[in-house]
């Protein structure tokens, strides 16, 4: 199963940074240049192990996912039930640990793709797209972790 990872220092705490990472609505769209929208799922009011959120990419992807750790302030993970036909699976996680200069953000993520005859050279294809939009999220990321604006939302 293919795996694709970005890293960056964020001058921020452990804290702060996992709550930018958790923000929604207008907040999160101004770092995540990645979604389009995204929202928990079944009435759910924050996020935890076990809930789901729903997300719709840019070009008009969707995927329903669910947090199968949620460990303020180091680290979370999902899993995907529902998403883009050519996933079989998909998984991420996001760890941040505190370094001297900040936090050390780590986001991973594995995934295999289907039908089986194509999964070789579509898991080939997906290690380069994902890997390039998973960094540039992670750039938005570092951004949003000095934006006064998103900053301010989540209380620091």
């Amino acid at each position: 199963m293919p795996v694709v990872s970005a890293e960056a220092v964020v001058p921020v705490d452990p804290a702060t940074a996992f709550a930018v990472s958790q923000t929604t609505g207008a907040v999160r769209r101004r770092w995540d240049r990645f979604i389009s929208e995204q929202h928990l799922m079944d009435d759910a009011d924050a996020p935890a192990k076990g809930v789901r959120t729903f997300t719709r990419q840019r070009f008009g992807l969707s995927m329903v996912s669910r947090y199968v750790s949620y460990a303020p302030p180091t680290n979370v993970g999902m899993v995907m039930e529902r998403g883009p036909w050519f996933f079989t699976k998909l998984g991420g996680g996001w760890r941040f640990t505190e370094v001297p200069e900040g936090t050390l953000a780590v986001w991973k993520y594995n995934f295999s793709c289907r039908p089986a005859w194509l999964a070789p050279f579509a898991e080939w294809i997906g290690v380069r797209v994902l890997g390039f939009e998973i960094r540039r999220r992670l750039a938005g990321f570092v951004r949003g972790c000095s934006d006064p604006k998103v900053l301010a939302a989540v209380g620091r």
